[in-house]
């Protein structure tokens, strides 16, 4: 077989071909005639044409492959949020943690990411559940709506064998996204289970006065011992705060815990009102008892400086005395003449030698008459 021959084209029959085709007349080795028409290779008028008839559609070829590749394009950049952290998994294990912003990473399959909110306070609550959702997480307030229905959840044993209903609020932070993700399989599930458990602990070592009178110190107990049981679990979480709600007793037993707190209540009262008297009546005695021991002292101090006085003057007296008798004696009787005599009233002096005595005592009464 001549190769040459038989791959030497006659470019002008080609042309009357391509001619014929055109008017509709296949002619001598047109598509129709086989492959041993003249050996006339394959048009690419043909190929397109192909295309263009109708009988193949390459358009949702073409947007197949445009969606698969959008797809992966749009896998492989992401972007976290200012409040949060992106998580990154290599073919299902931890490889990195990206912070707020842009980033770029394998298309999915090869790397997948997790948003964690590292800035959000989560809130879980006990005993009661708020009809209104609070997306931001802040603090709930006693003025909001509350369903009942998980009541459950805050009946507990207190320490004196008396049931008290404890509605609590626990509110946490995402502090480790690694260990938040991967250490736990549920790590809601655990802060429920272990805020329930730490809370019938603790409320269960006190009686229910005072779990009614001292909330506060039986949150902060609970919210110690519930970040070191959550620390040891490796959960990733810290505890922003435990809140207790209002703390009473069941509805059923209300009436007779009612009764209780009004006896404790006039109990308290009569201890009032007793050591009331008793302030008033013991130190006014104990003030009565000090005064007459002062006055007594007083008294005797007075008399005793007196007596002091009067003998030191008797004996300066006698030591004029001594040194003068005669005329100490004298003055001694002057003296005493002159504070007893203004003290007599009327004096009558008589001389001794007078003879004749005349009555002369009723003399001045005539004259006062």
């Amino acid at each position: 077989m001549d190769t040459g021959k038989t791959m030497n084209w006659d470019w002008e029959k080609l042309q009357q071909q391509q001619q014929k085709r055109k008017k509709g007349d296949p002619g001598e080795g047109g598509p129709g005639s086989g492959s041993g028409g003249g050996g006339m290779p394959p048009q690419m008028e043909e190929f397109f044409n192909k295309f263009k008839g109708g009988n193949f559609s390459w358009i949702p070829v073409v947007v197949v492959l445009l969606i698969i590749v959008l797809f992966f394009a749009s896998s492989m950049f992401y972007t976290v949020g200012v409040d949060e952290v992106g998580v990154v998994q290599q073919f299902g294990g931890y490889n990195r943690t990206t912070t707020s912003g842009l980033h770029f990473k394998w298309p999915k399959g090869i790397e997948k990411v997790t948003k964690v909110k590292v800035k959000r306070v989560y809130k879980e609550e006990f005993g009661f559940q708020t009809l209104q959702s609070d997306d931001r997480g802040s603090f709930t307030t006693d003025k909001r709506p509350y369903d009942n229905s998980n009541v459950g959840e805050s009946l507990m044993l207190t320490g004196d064998l008396n049931v008290a209903l404890v509605p609590w609020i626990v509110q946490y932070k995402i502090k480790s996204p690694q260990d938040y993700l991967f250490n736990v399989r549920d790590v809601h599930g655990l802060l429920r289970d272990m805020s329930e458990a730490v809370m019938r602990l603790v409320v269960g070592d006190r009686s229910i006065n005072e779990v009614i009178s001292s909330r506060l110190e039986i949150a902060n107990e609970s919210m110690s011992i519930l970040q070191k049981e959550m620390d040891e679990a490796e959960s990733g979480i810290t505890i922003i705060a435990v809140e207790l709600k209002k703390t009473n007793v069941p509805d059923p037993v209300q009436p007779s815990f009612n009764e209780v707190n009004q006896a404790v209540q006039d109990k308290e009262t009569m201890i009032y009102r007793a050591r009331e008297e008793y302030n008033k009546a013991v130190p006014a005695a104990k003030g009565e008892a000090k005064r007459v021991i002062k006055s007594a002292e007083g008294y005797a101090l007075e008399r005793v400086n007196k007596s002091r006085g009067d003998a030191d003057k008797f004996v300066a007296v006698y030591e004029e005395y001594k040194m003068a008798k005669d005329i100490t004696k004298r003055r001694l009787y002057l003296e005493t003449l002159s504070r007893v005599i203004p003290n007599l009233g009327e004096k009558y002096i008589v001389d001794s030698e007078q003879k004749n005595f005349l009555p002369l005592l009723n003399l001045g009464k005539g004259k006062e008459e």
